[in-house]
């Protein structure tokens, strides 16, 4: 099926760690905010590192991103998948990182997943100029090669370093 994405990227000035996706899956989408599948890790886990509590409603999230430097996206504009299979993606058409870049103090961009990695390096970098590093993918489907504790770790090392 083909899809647009469904959401604007949150940043202001202040952000400097943009986080992306692949595309929305079909839940986050009817819950109306980034990650929002009620089995995906992401919104604990960043309650964790942060130390911060966990928000619930889109507006708590958004506002939960922003106090902590964080910006949100997705590498793919629009493209082919059925449902949240990242691997059934066709026919991507990556996003137009220019305004975020513009307008955020961005240092690192990093990618949930490999496929948004892949996705990332293959369509994004060669313009940009820039590399994404690679976290584990907080999908539930991820949770038996990262159990929390190792995801936790790993975010941890990478999302923290100087």
């Amino acid at each position: 099926m083909f899809v647009t994405h469904a959401f604007q990227p949150v940043y202001d000035g202040n952000s400097q760690v943009l986080i992306l996706g692949t595309m929305p899956s079909p839940q986050s989408v009817k819950h109306g905010f980034y990650y929002s599948h009620p089995q995906n890790r992401f919104w604990p886990l960043l309650a964790t590192l942060y130390n911060d509590e966990l928000p619930h409603t889109p507006e708590e999230k958004k506002s939960f991103a922003l106090r902590h430097g964080i910006a949100l996206w997705d590498v793919l504009a629009s493209c082919d998948i059925n449902g949240a299979s990242d691997a059934s993606i066709r026919h991507p058409v990556p996003n137009d990182f220019t305004g975020i870049l513009e307008e955020a103090s961005i240092a690192k961009i990093f990618t949930t997943g490999k496929t948004a990695y892949t996705l990332f390096q293959k369509h994004v970098a060669p313009i940009l100029h820039r590399d994404a590093i690679y976290l584990p993918s907080t999908s539930p489907a991820n949770q038996a090669l990262f159990p929390w504790n190792k995801l936790l770790e790993t975010w941890k090392s990478l999302l923290f370093a100087p």
